[in-house]
């Protein structure tokens, strides 16, 4: 009898880090959402990076928002939406299936799917 005692003792020893480490990545700084899981999980982007405008959700050497030199290059092909001060192809406020083209992208290079735009 003695001997089960000490066997379920070290077994407890054994798992409780286990248990309390994973008691301990439960727990999140105030204001932040518990992790998704992998497979839903988004990358976090900074606003602008060397690739990705994460701001706007589309690839930096296509973001007419922030280079504005862009702008007529668009208009001259007429991908503009005046409503919204952009290019049409990249209005997700009038689309937001048009996020889709470019979040395959950043999937495609990157193995996860990029935050939804701020606007």
């Amino acid at each position: 009898m003695k001997y089960r005692n000490w066997t379920c003792f070290v077994s407890l020893l054994a798992v409780a880090p286990l248990i309390l480490a994973g008691c301990e990545k439960a727990q999140t700084p105030a204001g932040k959402s518990p992790a998704a899981s992998p497979a839903s999980q988004t990358a976090e982007v900074p606003e602008h990076g060397e690739w990705w405008c994460g701001g706007h959700g589309v690839p930096e050497e296509v973001c007419a928002r922030c280079d504005k030199s862009l702008v007529d290059k668009f208009k001259e092909k007429g991908d503009w939406c005046k409503e919204h001060d952009r290019p049409e192809s990249q209005c997700f406020l009038c689309d937001a299936s048009r996020f889709d083209k470019f979040a395959a992208r950043y999937e495609a290079k990157y193995g996860k799917k990029p935050p939804m735009p701020k606007n």
